[in-house]
């Protein structure tokens, strides 16, 4: 660790606030913490009935979605990718054939193609050539009655999309009918869902969200689950938290107010019952990774060094709301980005800024996460070694990859006892930074593990995670995936803490 001069280092003290003073003189590292994940960040997944009351609950904002002309039997094209017309030649889809919905209302839409700009009406029929959706680029997708995936689209003009020939889809069909010769009928394929925080939000609007909201938040994690948490041997708790909290009470449409006051029960529910807290940016604007869980409209990562003021200024946020508290352990500047997608240099850019902005308030530890994706898992360090009270960030799971479909019990334990032991250890040096296995869970590719299994699976991660010199948080504290839920490991005796 490369130590800042003596001088700077007391200026720097003497700037913090009083009470920042001991802010982390009873912090006992390595941490056993926990995520309270889909809390304050939306992840569908871990808890799908959230999104039940939504009309077109099918088609939220990012679905990738394709369509099949029931005349042609081929599929719409955004040619090129976008930037000219739409087509229907394509006998079998793929990227150019696969459009990313923007939900307007419960039933209009814009479509975003493959280069990002969006279908619309033009003077050779329809088009993908417009960055910015307006009326002329947004449809109103009719679906039949008794078969949902059949539809139809109504343009601006009041008439129908129709596929003329497999060159010429135009917008000027009036007649109506559900019939495989109908040029205006297309059979529609989901490929891909979000059900992130701006799914939810958007999908309710602004009527109903901001209640579905608040149940939410109040019931999610209440007091009880802090005592729970804190009489079962966990000392933290890492809170996944989006860019739009630091715009509460009005934060832009369609994120709805009201996290901040959440997070705020957080730190006071932790204190009582003797826990940290991490504040952990899971979502940047703009999509630091593409991912449900980063707030993103439409899976496109799009944070680039744009977007690096406005995130700093969130972390600002934090850092002056919470650096007075005595239970801050920590503030993470960024869940998960992704490479190649996300620089080196403007992460590195970003996080120098967003440490800065920290120390202005609080000697709070500062949490790097490690790029996911083809990165050196060591290229933070140098960074690191220039900042004081800092860690790096790591998650890991035995599942994503291929690599561990195949795996049996067995074998899914001897990889976190020596390739994961390999890995940690070589993260892990007396002069380098602390690290933190932010992410893992007992969940693995198996699905005819026994409950011997998971509780064998979940101590060695346990005994080879423990050796992480900041500590561990599980993924997640509430899920309805069992095992996913250290809640529910601990009440089921799947996982032992103490």
């Amino acid at each position: 660790m490369v130590y800042l001069p003596f001088l700077l280092i007391f200026n720097l003290i003497s700037y913090f606030p009083s009470s920042s003073h001991a802010q982390n003189a009873d912090l006992i590292l390595p941490l056993k913490a926990v995520n309270l994940g889909n809390w304050l960040v939306t992840e569908g997944w871990m808890k799908p009935s959230r999104f039940d009351g939504i009309i077109n609950k099918d088609l939220l904002d990012g679905t990738q979605v394709q369509f099949l002309s029931t005349k042609l039997k081929k599929y719409l094209c955004a040619e090129n990718g976008g930037g000219t017309v739409v087509v229907a030649n394509r006998p079998s889809p793929s990227g150019w054939e696969t459009f990313r919905l923007w939900r307007v209302s419960e039933s209009c839409f814009n479509l975003r193609v493959f280069n990002k700009q969006f279908v619309g009406l033009g003077s050779q029929g329809v088009q993908a050539v417009s960055d910015t959706p307006t009326d002329t680029e947004t449809f109103e997708i009719v679906r039949k009655d008794d078969d949902r995936n059949r539809v139809r689209f109504k343009a601006s003009n009041g008439l129908f999309l129709q596929a003329q020939s497999e060159t010429l889809v135009t917008a000027d069909y009036a007649e109506s009918s559900w019939d495989d010769s109908d040029p205006s009928v297309f059979i529609l394929t989901i490929v891909n869902t979000l059900q992130g925080e701006f799914q939810i939000t958007n999908g309710y609007g602004p009527d109903k969200a901001p209640q579905v909201m608040q149940d939410h938040w109040n019931s999610y994690i209440t007091e009880e689950d802090f005592n729970f948490m804190s009489a079962n041997g966990l000392s933290a708790v890492r809170i996944p938290v989006g860019w739009w909290i630091a715009q509460d009470p009005t934060p832009p449409k369609p994120f709805v107010g009201g996290s901040s006051i959440a997070l705020d029960n957080a730190f006071t529910w932790a204190e009582k019952y003797g826990m940290k807290v991490i504040i952990d940016l899971h979502a940047a604007k703009a999509s630091q990774n593409g991912d449900e869980h980063s707030g993103a409209r439409d899976g496109f990562l799009e944070w680039a060094d744009s977007n690096i003021d406005e995130t700093v200024a969130v972390i600002e946020f934090l850092a002056a709301r919470y650096g007075v508290r005595p239970n801050l352990a920590a503030i993470a500047l960024m869940n998960e980005p992704r490479a190649p997608g996300v620089t080196l240099d403007a992460l590195t850019k970003y996080y120098k800024a967003a440490y800065d902005a920290i120390r202005k308030y609080t000697n709070a530890y500062v949490i790097l996460s490690a790029r996911l994706g083809p990165a050196d898992p060591k290229e933070l360090f140098s960074l690191a070694s220039t900042m004081n009270r800092v860690a790096i960030d790591v998650h890991y799971y035995n599942l994503f990859s291929d690599s561990f479909s195949g795996m049996t019990v067995q074998q899914n334990i001897d990889f976190v006892n020596n390739q994961r032991a390999s890995d940690l250890g070589s993260l892990t040096s007396a002069n380098g930074p602390l690290v933190l296995v932010g992410e893992w869970t007992a969940e693995f590719a198996r699905n005819d593990a026994s409950m011997e299994d998971y509780q064998r699976f979940a101590k060695a991660q346990l005994d080879v995670y423990g050796r992480a010199t900041f500590g561990w948080a599980y993924w997640a504290y509430n899920c309805d995936r069992n095992h996913w839920s250290l809640k529910w490991m601990i009440e089921n005796n799947f996982i032992q803490l103490q």
